[in-house]
């Protein structure tokens, strides 16, 4: 079946948790890991008086450093479940074609990413990574969205919510 599973992270609860569902998934193809999360600088946006506003800015190493962090808890994870990974960091201001281009260079043949499932003004904000790599990927992308438990605000289970096969 699926072979080699590209897993992205940014270090979110929520990726934790699809990184951990697509362990399983692998597992149960006989698969492997590729695990990934891209280092990109925080955008500058600009408030409603024109002033700039913008995040603490990080170096490159500081990003790449926590990116690498990230995925060594994926690669941790896989090793204790008995799954091969390789984990991967890039640099890059669009993390979704960073995604893409790490699938095409690894000859993945599926795309396993969580989804934050933002809507209206969050999402023109904070923009898609998933939307924009569901539009561009030349392999499955498999969406995996969490069931929250609203009583304890955290993060329970998941499931898939969303498979596309290219064109």
């Amino acid at each position: 079946m699926y072979q080699r599973i590209l897993v992205p992270t940014d270090g979110s609860e929520l990726a934790a948790v699809a990184a951990n569902a697509a362990i399983s998934f692998a597992q149960a193809c006989g698969g492997n890991i590729v695990a990934l999360s891209v280092a990109y600088p925080e955008p500058v946006l600009l408030s409603a008086e024109g002033a700039v506003a913008a995040g603490a800015e990080l170096g490159v190493d500081v990003l790449l450093e926590q990116a690498q962090h990230y995925v060594g808890q994926v690669s941790d994870a896989a090793r204790r479940a008995g799954v091969a990974c390789t984990a991967l960091t890039a640099y890059g201001y669009s993390p979704a074609d960073e995604i893409i281009e790490v699938a095409k260079r690894h000859h993945c043949d599926l795309i396993f990413i969580a989804s934050h499932g933002r809507r209206g003004l969050s999402r023109l904000i904070a923009g898609s990574v998933t939307q924009r790599v569901l539009a561009y990927s030349p392999v499955p992308v498999m969406v995996y969205r969490p069931h929250i438990a609203h009583a304890r605000g955290r993060l329970t289970e998941a499931s898939p919510s969303a498979m596309r096969a290219p064109g």
